[in-house]
């Protein structure tokens, strides 16, 4: 951080921002970010300042959403017993507790099983088959997995079992015949839904609303959980979603939730992307990293207080383990990086080692992705099969990236920015030549170096307390609809910066007739050069502090250019 950038300033359209200004009564800047943002009307400006549940599609867009509901209504009607297989992250958990709640209520009998993350790994496995045998079940439904499982899912149709998918992953093969019965999955071309990017518990939470008739409007907090947590795209019904569902979250029934919030500090705040993904996900998902998913699900099924605050207290020790494990891994891949890799013939990052918790290795993956500006894969070795998962940057599809390796895989799924795999260890080195082959064919220099993208240069004089609350209006922020970054040349400081906790300093800037209040977090190091400079350019986020009970505004800073 704070270090030489490249900005990517986006061009701005005067005439449609005119336009969309005038139509909608909102300022110039709020339309040219929400042009940035790939709205390119008014009415689709309007539904996006606007979210409403009632604006979500019909569940029966879904080609196979009929063969769905009719499937899970013979079974009620027969009292068949029913499976639901999910994934084991907060994706699956949250779409495996709302499919569980709402089968229940049709008067089903549901059963459910979570891999482990460790020792089965992602998707069906061929534990499955004698579970459903031994447990007469009848029909199973998958939440967040499934797509890529079709030998499994063929020996379960052998077996007499119909199965139903609910999943958000790219399948392998676009128009792949998959034996399931009945596939809910908008990534499927054919899926005949208008939206692609709904997370798991999105889907999931299209069927609970197609066999319940129901808005189900009460359950986005767990919806909203889920999606935040799976770093999908906060656009279309996505935003719908997570705008509605945080402020459910904020002020959540669920026992469970409210004990984990309340244990992690954020009680009576107001619930955020940024709470969701950096302390509400990870402490969901810890459990599952380090020892069984299963104690998550129990919080976020748990109704009652004394319960909750047990597992809560497990879940936070398992978290605290979970830091400890990742500490050490980040340190190890990083001297291993040192060492082999070659950064002008490495355009993807391939190490591995033996010992390596696979249970977190997308966490160190991603932040090695963040520190290098280069995608990451992390390998645990064992004897014959290793398990690996990567992460990505921007503009490199690493799932379309691993599909292209497929020969030397053993399995693997994910998403654009996100994969796990499994590989033979004879075939590491291989893959890692093939793989880098193809980034060198795709990746751009410029994809590979640290940038900002920035929404508009403004002069101070452009800010004001109304336009940040108008800026509000974009909210919740997350991936596609980042927070807005604003640029502002030529400014000085005046006064003395104070330092505050944790590196923070405070100060004020000025361009000579407009004075503004800025923050830095974690930019101690740079109150000498700050005094000294001349002149600086600044990359912030502005916003409203609140502090002492009044409301004012305040630069938070992201990056400072000295002159």
């Amino acid at each position: 951080m704070y270090t030489h950038k490249i900005l990517n300033i986006a061009s701005r359209n005067r005439p449609l921002s005119l336009k969309m200004s005038e139509e909608l009564g909102i300022s110039g800047i709020l339309a040219q970010l929400l042009i940035n943002r790939g709205i390119e009307n008014s009415a689709e400006a309007a539904l996006f300042l606007n979210p409403d549940p009632k604006d979500l599609l019909d569940p029966f867009l879904f080609c196979d959403m009929p063969k769905a509901v009719e499937i899970i209504r013979r079974a009620a009607r027969n009292k068949e017993k029913v499976m639901v297989f999910s994934d084991y992250d907060v994706d699956g958990l949250t779409s495996l507790t709302l499919l569980e709640e709402k089968l229940t209520g049709l008067g089903l009998r549901v059963t459910h099983y979570i891999p482990n993350r460790v020792k089965e790994g992602y998707g069906l496995n061929s534990n499955i088959l004698r579970i459903v045998k031994e447990e007469g079940i009848k029909v199973l439904i998958t939440a967040d997995c499934g797509t890529n499982s079709d030998e499994e899912i063929r020996e379960l149709r052998r077996l007499g079992v119909e199965v139903i998918i609910t999943d958000h992953h790219e399948p392998t093969h676009q128009g792949q015949e998959i034996a399931a019965q009945a596939v809910i999955n908008p990534k499927m071309n054919n899926s005949g839904y208008g939206y692609r990017y709904l997370a798991g518990v999105g889907v999931a939470y299209k069927l609970c609303q197609a066999i319940t008739g129901e808005l189900l409007d009460e359950d986005l907090d767990l919806v909203a959980l889920g999606t935040v947590a799976d770093s999908v795209p906060l656009t279309g019904e996505n935003r719908i979603i997570t705008k509605a569902g945080l402020v459910k979250l904020t002020h959540t029934r669920r026992t469970g939730l409210a004990v984990l919030m309340e244990a992690s500090g954020i009680k009576n705040k107001k619930i955020t992307p940024g709470y969701v993904s950096y302390i509400i996900g990870p402490r969901i998902n810890a459990s599952g990293r380090v020892d069984t998913a299963e104690v998550a699900l129990d919080l976020l099924m748990s109704e009652h207080r004394q319960e909750a605050e047990k597992l809560v207290t497990l879940i936070q020790s398992h978290n605290r383990t979970r830091q400890k494990i990742e500490s050490a891994i980040l340190e190890e891949a990083g001297d291993l990086i040192d060492k082999e890799v070659n950064f002008k013939e490495h355009k993807i990052m391939v190490v591995a080692k033996e010992g390596w918790h696979a249970g977190v290795l997308g966490i160190v993956a991603a932040k090695l992705t963040e520190k290098f500006c280069r995608p990451t894969i992390l390998i645990s070795l064992g004897e014959e099969v290793c398990k690996g998962s990567g992460r990505s940057v921007k503009n490199f599809h690493l799932f379309e990236a691993i599909l292209e390796c497929k020969d030397l895989l053993e399995g693997f799924g994910g998403h654009q920015h996100a994969t796990g795999l499994s590989i033979a260890r004879g075939n590491i080195a291989d893959f890692r030549d093939k793989i880098n082959h193809l980034a060198r064919e795709k990746l751009r220099l410029e994809d590979l170096l640290p940038s900002l993208d920035i929404d508009m240069e403004l002069p101070l004089s452009a800010l004001e307390n109304g336009f940040i609350k108008e800026i509000a209006l974009l909210e919740p922020f997350g991936m596609g609809n980042p927070q807005p970054l604003f640029y502002t040349r030529n400014l000085k400081i005046k006064g003395e910066p104070r330092v505050l906790a944790r590196e923070t300093l405070k100060f004020w800037v000025t361009d000579g007739r407009v004075t503004c209040q800025a923050i830095g977090f974690g930019i101690r190091r740079l109150k000498e050069s700050l005094q000294e400079a001349d002149l600086f350019d600044l990359v912030y986020s502005p916003q409203i502090d609140a502090w002492g009970g009044e409301e004012s505004l305040i630069l938070e800073v992201k990056e400072i250019f000295f002159k």
